[in-house]
């Protein structure tokens, strides 16, 4: 598992961490059961505090994404299929709106955004 901080970033620390594991959650580079490194390690290799990668996680478990097994450690959560489906949803649904403001302030009509949806989604 590769994490990358950037202290130039706006994100807080443990808001990058929990971004970052999602995002390899949901791409399937991280596969439900799969081990994390536990926090001591996680927060010795990113060379950051204890408590940074203990918000990170908690956040990733209260979201469902993660469970931990005190004792074993962190494991990616076996039932976060429909989660992790809402969440690109989610994310669908942020770009989709970014996009609609964008035609309606160049004046593309509803048709002309279906037909460009439709010509991108068909090129795969």
């Amino acid at each position: 598992m590769e994490i990358i901080i950037s202290n130039s970033s706006t994100k807080p620390i443990y808001e990058q961490i929990t971004t970052q594991i999602k995002n390899q959650i949901m791409s399937g580079e991280l596969q439900p059961g799969s081990p994390l490194p536990s926090m001591r390690l996680l927060a010795k290799e990113l060379r950051i505090s204890v408590i940074t990668t203990k918000r990170a996680y908690e956040e990733l478990e209260r979201e469902g994404f993660i469970t931990t097994i005190i004792g074993k450690g962190s494991f990616v959560s076996e039932n976060n299929k429909e989660i992790v489906k809402e969440e690109q949803l989610r994310k669908i649904e942020e770009n989709m709106q970014q996009a609609i403001d964008y035609a309606k302030q160049g004046g593309v009509t509803l048709e002309e955004l279906h037909e460009i949806l439709d010509m991108i989604y068909k090129e795969e």
